[in-house]
């Protein structure tokens, strides 16, 4: 039975990786138990861990699901400066979604 589930992304510099994360999750991390590494837990037991060391290409997406993903898309904008990203939508499934490059 599974009760847990980590996911991890590596960034180049952690000081400017950690910050994006802050600000992309609104808040600091959880846990931070050594230099280069930082984690936060999305969910209970759902943990995003940020670590420093060589990005890995053609990963991903990473979902989060947000309550208002119209303002969370002009929050990010505004605050990571990320461009403009368009919301899809399907009429036979109750969900939206977007997708944005991490940099």
């Amino acid at each position: 039975m599974i009760y847990e589930m980590t996911v991890q992304v590596r960034v180049s510099n952690m000081e400017d990786g950690q910050k994006y994360y802050e600000i992309l999750l609104n808040r600091q991390p959880d846990f931070t138990p050594h230099e280069g590494f930082a984690e936060w837990e999305l969910l209970p037991n759902c943990w995003l861990q940020v670590a420093e060391g060589t990005p890995t290409v053609g990963n991903g997406p990473l979902r989060l699901g947000v309550v208002d993903l119209h303002a969370e898309r002009k929050r990010l904008m505004d605050v990571l400066h990320i461009e403009e990203f368009e919301i899809f939508e399907r009429v036979e499934v109750p969900v939206k979604w977007a997708t944005f490059s991490d940099p």
